[in-house]
């Protein structure tokens, strides 16, 4: 039987919403450092840096769908939030590297982070309740389903 939170409980943000807040540090703290270029080549620099930002926000959709789910939330509400504070964040992440030096914001960053979480977030929709038995299981242990 699903467990239901409805009011605060330490236990349940501990599980839940922790990881979200450390994994929004991890993004604060990469958007902090100097821009490094991965390659000389632009399409590689590109596609690496890209890949990046579709990686740390796939996970932060991961994580924070993972804590919305454990909610009295319905699943599609669950997922469109998810996507759009994947937006929100990466506005914001954007605007903080205005301040960092070597840095400069790029709309086209918000929108890598925006395809990252939304991917996540569609494979889960759609795919997970279609995968095999040992990929469910594990979906259920790390309570996506």
């Amino acid at each position: 039987m699903k467990r239901v939170y409805t009011s605060f409980n330490l236990k349940y943000f501990l599980y839940y919403w922790l990881p979200v807040l450390v994994w929004l540090g991890v993004i604060f703290w990469f958007s902090s450092q100097p821009s490094v270029h991965t390659s000389e080549i632009y399409w590689q620099d590109f596609t690496v840096k890209k890949s990046a930002h579709m990686t740390e926000y796939g996970i932060l959709g991961i994580l924070f769908y993972r804590a919305l789910n454990k909610r009295q939330m319905d699943k599609k509400q669950a997922l469109i939030a998810t996507v759009l504070f994947a937006l929100f964040y990466g506005v914001t992440d954007e605007f903080h590297q205005r301040f960092t030096f070597g840095r400069e914001p790029a709309i086209r960053d918000v929108v890598f982070d925006t395809i990252g979480a939304g991917l996540v977030i569609y494979l889960i929709w759609k795919y997970l309740p279609k995968a095999p038995k040992k990929l469910k299981l594990l979906a259920k242990k790390l309570q996506l389903l």
